[in-house]
């Protein structure tokens, strides 16, 4: 899988200087952070949407969306994955209510 979003974070990238005429991702990025969090919002809703009516296919489908946006996010605010998957790392092994306490001091 770590195959997959580095191959995915690189395009990303890449589009940064693509044509917005023919890419998606590189429209995206030329209408700027308020269109690409717009993005990231509506996906989020889809999958608790999804989530909520129990059909798994569409679930995980509006995940991939929203993975997908939320590395569209990264790569615009040049967050490496490295980044993420070291505060993941960090995480690992804590309690989910240790964690959010030692956020809020």
């Amino acid at each position: 899988m770590a195959d997959v979003l580095d191959e995915l974070y690189a395009t990303l990238q890449q589009r940064k200087s693509a044509d917005a005429e023919g890419s998606y991702v590189a429209r995206l990025y030329r209408d700027g952070l308020d269109a690409i969090l717009k993005k990231v919002g509506e996906e989020a809703a889809e999958t608790v949407i999804a989530a909520k009516n129990g059909d798994r296919a569409a679930l995980v489908h509006e995940i991939a969306d929203l993975w997908f946006h939320s590395l569209v996010l990264m790569a615009h605010k040049d967050v490496a994955l490295s980044e993420l998957t070291a505060e993941l790392a960090r995480r690992r092994g804590r309690s989910g209510l240790d964690e959010k306490q030692s956020r809020s001091k």
